[in-house]
């Protein structure tokens, strides 16, 4: 997950005209994709040490799981872990509207002593 990450802003950064300072990488993390949000600062901090991403501060917001009921017509949280049916109506969990994410939401860095933000590719 943390290579493809690098990889990915590496890109970014390499097709920039002039290689901008980034500050920080900003991150959307869902919490049913299983990624730990402290092993992924961990990885991060130990992979950018010698690169142009070294000091960067990676930052996670985390987003619920939130699913929708068909039957009962509403939105809820199910608990990770314990169960994932409606808890009203017993149904299966089968529609995530929130949960899943795993994206660059956008990238700050300093371009001629100007804090610019990249948005989400």
């Amino acid at each position: 997950m943390t290579k493809a990450l690098l990889m990915t802003v590496t890109d970014w950064w390499e097709s920039q005209p002039e290689r901008p300072e980034v500050s920080k990488v900003h991150l959307v993390v869902g919490r049913f994709t299983c990624v730990e949000p402290v092993s992924l600062q961990f990885a991060y901090e130990v992979q950018t040490r010698g690169t142009f991403l070294e000091n960067t501060e990676l930052v996670i917001r985390e987003t619920p799981l939130i699913a929708f009921c068909h039957s009962c017509e509403q939105e809820y949280s199910p608990e990770i872990g314990l169960q994932y049916a409606c808890p009203d109506c017993k149904a299966p969990m089968d529609d995530i509207r929130s949960g899943r994410e795993l994206k660059i939401d956008r990238i700050e860095y300093c371009t001629d002593s100007e804090q610019t933000y990249a948005p989400n590719r």
